[in-house]
Formats: structure tokens, sequence, C-alpha cells
């Protein structure tokens, strides 16, 4: 019995010690603060400039669906749609998903994208002295034929 647990405590060890899960908590993580600072933009610029136009609080915009659409809260009657607060997560989202294509994505595909480039010049570089060297040992074998040749004429 003390051999399975051993076992399965050692499975549950490689498993949590594996790249993938590590980073993954990692990534949970940074996303969890990150959030914090999508909703302090949100609620620091976004919300003010929407309420130069309207209200400051986008949860408010509400249409009423079927009235009479009265009171706010717990007490509110009626069937009220809040696209309001649709809307302020759309705004979260695409915030987020905007910070995070031209702040992560986009420079580490240029990042990696260079290094590929590098990889490839370095093959190419490789591949060419390969070549040169091997045109010179291909002209150095040709010189000593016909030497060796012009040498048996002149005997």
């Amino acid at each position: 019995m003390s051999e399975k647990k051993e076992s399965v405590w050692q499975g549950f060890k490689a498993f949590l010690m594996r790249g993938n899960v590590v980073d993954l908590a990692v990534a949970v993580v940074i996303g969890a603060a990150f959030t914090n600072i999508v909703n302090a933009v949100v609620k620091g610029v976004i919300n003010p400039l929407v309420g130069a136009f309207g209200t400051k609080n986008l949860d408010s915009y509400s249409s009423c669906l079927k009235g009479p659409c009265e009171g706010t809260g717990d007490a509110a009657t009626g069937v009220r749609i809040l696209w309001g607060s649709v809307l302020g997560a759309t705004l979260q989202f695409v915030i987020t998903a905007a910070v995070v294509y031209f702040l992560m994505v986009l420079p580490m595909a240029k990042y990696l994208a260079r290094v590929e480039d590098r990889r490839k010049a370095r093959e190419g570089a490789k591949e060419l002295v390969e070549v040169t060297e091997l045109e010179v040992l291909k002209e150095i074998r040709d010189e000593l034929v016909s030497q060796r040749g012009a040498g048996r004429g002149e005997a």
C-alpha cells in the first residue's frame, strides 16, 4: 500500500513540476494582476470619458423591455435590459485584448521572427562555407591531377 501511495505522490509531484503547469500558474497570477490594471483604466479613464456624454457609470444604462420600469436595484419593477453592463464588459475585454496583443503578442512575434531569421542566416552561411570549401577542394584535386598528368607527359 505504501508503494502505491509513493508512486501516486511521485506522479503528482512530476505533474506539478512539468513546465507547462508552472507556466500556466504564472499566467493565471499575471492575468489576475493585469485584470486589476484594466479595471482601473476603465474606471479612471473610460468611464469619465463616457461620463462626458452621459452618466459616468455604464451599469446605469438600461432599456425597459416591459413596463412599468421604476426603481433601481432589488426594488426595480418591470423587465430591463442592462445593456450598459454589457457595454462596460465589452470595453474591458477590448482593452484587455488590445493591451495583450500590442504589449505581449506582437513584440513576442517580432522577436521570434528575428530569431528565426538569424537561425536561417546562420544555416545559409554554413551551407555557403561548406560549398566554398568543397569547391576549393575540387579545384585542388583538379590541379593535382593536371600536374600529375603534365609530369607524365614530360617524362
